[in-house]
């Protein structure tokens, strides 16, 4: 587990990075620019994540085909898997630009926030097509258990990033100084080279003759196929990142120092996130594969040493966030309000994140074995019906403000920890056939 999840745990910390990476630099300009683009950053992901959620079933498929020894037919889900997701991301990209202005004076963030965020949000929204196909590629390397492919190609596309990062902000390099559009423009050109180099070395010859990747026509049957189970994965991302980000636009509402502080304990919280996701993405490539082989004993072991390799990462960001929290806190800003406001969020953030690691890791197992719809139940369930209303009852009702909104989160993560874990326990996925 730990020899394919560690390029996956880095893969997913470099594309996290370059979340980290604009918060820190526009961060230096001020605290509004910070707080603009955690806004934009967190709504652009929810409104695109049912594309990338679905395009990680890809992995399911490609997976269980080259376990069962079927490996000449893994390369045609990632035609399909085009077919069917980027015309609806072109169509999500246009109604995006057409909408933004309306729907940031809707959601209700203050002027100023509004119009950086809309700078942000403008510049980098063609780059969300090209990770769109990111996704789909990544998707199909790990089937395989190449974890180390789609690690080196984000590495090289963080290495564009920062340095267009830096130039486009703050104008170094002989390029324009665009601040925080300048932030948003470097990530979408580092997604659209992180894309390119992924097709190259999807057609690279021992990838073609092992997988036939040569394209395909479309098969209206395989994407069916494809979409009964990749689109569950992709409406228990959007449904949950709907709640989270409803849960945003309240504390947005709080003031553009709130939004500042929650931005920065997300972009740490991240680290940790991205490391449960890469041991849950390695965890459905194993399950996976044990399910095409037919060997359930496999599948059990792999849970197993997936959950306490989880908990042993997580375990060292929290004592980290207990630690060292104004230090963790100085990466984004050094604005005293932000600070003050940021050093308890750290505190409740080491077990929050414990929690998160079970709920992501068992997800991904169930993801691998194909249950995918009843994790998108829970998911939904459980943000609009607890999280949202929670958040709202305890930080603006009870007035407990910022700290009260995420301790509502964390009895969230808490109930959805122990249902999605229990739900494997219970066997119910040897029931589930794709």
């Amino acid at each position: 587990m730990l020899f394919l999840a560690f390029p996956v745990v880095l893969t997913q910390l470099s594309t996290s990075l370059m979340g980290v990476v604009d918060s820190a630099m526009v961060g230096r300009i001020g605290p509004t620019e910070l707080a603009a683009v955690g806004f934009g950053g967190i709504w652009l992901w929810t409104l695109f994540s049912i594309l990338y959620g679905t395009a990680s079933g890809i992995q399911t498929f490609v997976s269980q085909a080259d376990g069962a020894g079927d490996s000449r037919s893994c390369g045609r889900w990632v035609w399909q898997g085009f077919y069917a997701l980027l015309p609806a991301g072109i169509a999500l990209v246009a109604v995006l630009a057409w909408l933004l202005e309306p729907a940031l004076a809707l959601l209700g963030p203050s002027l100023e926030m509004r119009a950086l965020t809309a700078d942000y949000v403008q510049a980098r929204l063609i780059g969300e097509l090209g990770f769109v196909a990111v996704m789909v590629l990544n998707s199909f390397h790990r089937g395989l258990g190449d974890t180390r492919t789609p690690l080196y190609v984000t590495l090289l596309a963080n290495a564009v990033n920062l340095v267009l990062d830096y130039g486009l902000i703050f104008g170094a390099f002989g390029l324009p100084e665009w601040g925080v559009a300048g932030a948003g423009l470097a990530t979408a050109i580092a997604q659209w080279s992180n894309a390119i180099a992924l097709l190259v070395l999807f057609q690279r010859r021992s990838i073609a003759e092992r997988c036939n990747t040569r394209p395909v026509v479309i098969n209206k049957k395989q994407i069916k196929r494809f979409l009964w189970t990749g689109a569950p994965i992709g409406g228990q991302w959007f449904i949950g990142m709907m709640s989270f980000s409803a849960f945003t636009t309240l504390v947005a509402r709080m003031g553009d120092e709130s939004m500042a502080a929650s931005q920065a304990f997300v972009m740490l919280l991240s680290l940790s996130f991205m490391q449960a996701v890469g041991i849950s993405i390695a965890t459905a490539i194993l399950v996976g594969r044990y399910i095409g082989a037919g060997d359930t004993a496999a599948v059990i072991r792999t849970f197993r040493s997936s959950i306490l390799l989880g908990f042993l990462l997580a375990l060292a960001i929290a004592i980290a966030f207990v630690a060292i929290p104004i230090p963790l806190l100085r990466i984004f800003t050094d604005d005293p309000g932000v600070l003050e406001l940021g050093r308890p969020l750290l505190l409740l953030g080491a077990l929050f994140q414990l929690l998160d690691a079970v709920a992501i890791i068992s997800e991904g197992a169930l993801r691998g074995a194909g249950d995918t719809r009843w994790p998108f139940a829970v998911e939904t369930a459980l943000g609009w019906g607890l999280l949202v209303p929670l958040a709202y009852f305890v930080g603006v009702f009870l007035e407990r403000g910022l700290t009260g909104a995420w301790l509502a989160a964390l009895l969230h993560i808490l109930v959805l920890a122990v249902m999605l874990f229990l739900r494997f326990r219970s066997n119910a996925w040897q029931k589930i056939r794709i």
